[in-house]
This record gives C-alpha cells, structure tokens and sequence, in this order.
C-alpha cells in the first residue's frame, strides 16, 4: 500500500511535467525513462519487504539501486517518506 503511493506520486509528478514533455520529446522520453526506473525500483522494494526482508535491508537495497539512477537522494525521492 505504501509502494502505492509512491508510485501515484511518481505519476502526478509525471504528470506535471508533461506540458513541458509535449513540447520537447526528447525530454518526454527521458522523463518516462527515469518514472520507469523509479517504479522498477520502488517495485524491488517492495517485493524485498513482501520477502521477509527487513525494512533496513530493503532500503539498503533501494539506496544501491537508486545511487545508479540520474536522480537527486538515495531512495529515489522518498526522502520524506515515512512508515
């Protein structure tokens, strides 16, 4: 459920860029590229805590996966998230 949040707010953030995405498709490819990467990643997360995994080993895993991504904070922009 939590998961599911985050990847609502990867889409309304997708969302929000799509005026600018509509005029420059390079840059709409790009953005849908890197929402993908955030969702697979935050879709690893989850399965590692539906695992038995702890919540520290998941994040340990996401902080891994998402230093690989071009994007700003350790787990993918949930730096506010909470449980």
């Amino acid at each position: 459920m939590r998961i599911s949040a985050a990847l609502i707010l990867a889409g309304a953030a997708f969302l929000a860029g799509t005026a600018q995405a509509a005029e420059d498709p390079a840059h709409a490819k790009s953005l849908i590229e890197q929402h993908k990467a955030i969702a697979a990643a935050h879709q690893a997360a989850a399965q590692c805590l539906a695992s038995g995994k702890t919540e520290e080993m998941c994040h340990q895993e996401l902080n891994k996966t998402c230093k690989q991504l071009p994007i700003i904070g350790p787990l993918c922009g949930m730096r506010k998230h909470r449980h």
